[in-house]
């Protein structure tokens, strides 16, 4: 890296260093990768400034610190009891010692197609705060995310927090990756499903995200429009995945061919029927 490290202990040392060139980072798991590649540069520390890492609830939502490491957040009950899709992704998210590094706002800045905290947040419907010496602001998760590393974030501007305003308790909220290995497997597919039904069954609302099958997290209003007023069976589950395989553009990589991740798009929402 070659750069200066800075530790500013506040908002107001921070901002500088930001305008100035300096990179923001948290955990680095996945900056530190890339600051190899790339010419020198200086960094800024986030760790050392108060309120970054926070976890709560705030306005009927649940406010999830940008610095707050994936460990700290599998292992929160409000993120556990409220989020289980979340809890779920986390808890398959690269090696223990990722996960007690990375974070939450780290994840989130990357813009991976492939990762893993992001399908779940797009169907939580997510939002993601940002400041800056100008202030803060919010936009939708789906709007922050540009394409594959490439985000609206401004020069000088930090994540500061994703706010999910919770499903209702009873809701199904599940998530399903697919990658080339067990354990620290980057995903070739993923489903996260977020799915409220009323009392005989029917489905109300459904929310589905799939990761790795595009430039970026596609949502699927065809699929989840199918669902209303409908059961979770095989069948209907089925005509789910073909409307997934017709909104999702996926492409050869070194991980998978496009047609093998059209075949696991479609099949993906059949888990939707284990217990």
């Amino acid at each position: 890296m070659n750069g200066q490290v800075f530790r500013p202990d506040c908002p107001e040392a921070l901002w500088p260093l930001l305008e100035a060139g300096a990179r923001p980072m948290a955990g680095g798991t996945d900056l530190l990768v890339r600051l190899r590649r790339q010419p020198p540069c200086d960094v800024a520390l986030l760790q050392g400034i108060p309120g970054l890492d926070g976890v709560g609830l705030a306005d009927g939502q649940l406010r999830l610190g940008a610095t707050a490491t994936h460990a700290r957040l599998l292992a929160h009950p409000l993120v556990r009891e409220r989020l289980p899709v979340l809890a779920r992704a986390l808890a398959v998210l690269g090696s223990p010692l990722v996960r007690n590094m990375g974070t939450l706002g780290g994840n989130i800045a990357t813009a991976s197609p492939a990762g893993d905290t992001l399908p779940p947040l797009y169907a939580l419907e997510a939002t993601v705060e940002l400041a800056s010496r100008r202030g803060t602001r919010r936009l939708p998760l789906a709007d922050f995310i540009l394409g594959p590393g490439c985000t609206a974030l401004a020069r000088g501007e930090i994540v500061t927090a994703v706010l999910v305003p919770p499903p209702p308790p009873d809701a199904l909220q599940h998530f399903e990756k697919v990658g080339r290995r067990d354990a620290l497997a980057v995903a070739v597919a993923s489903l996260a499903a977020v799915i409220v039904r009323d009392e005989a069954g029917q489905v109300t609302e459904a929310r589905l995200a799939v990761g790795s099958l595009g430039p970026t997290v596609t949502r699927c209003p065809q699929a989840e429009a199918y669902l209303l007023g409908r059961g979770l069976d095989r069948e209907t589950l089925a005509t789910v995945g073909r409307r997934i395989r017709e909104a999702v553009s996926p492409i050869d990589d070194i991980r998978a061919t496009a047609a093998y991740r059209l075949r696991l798009a479609g099949n993906l929402p059949l888990r939707l029927l284990r217990p």
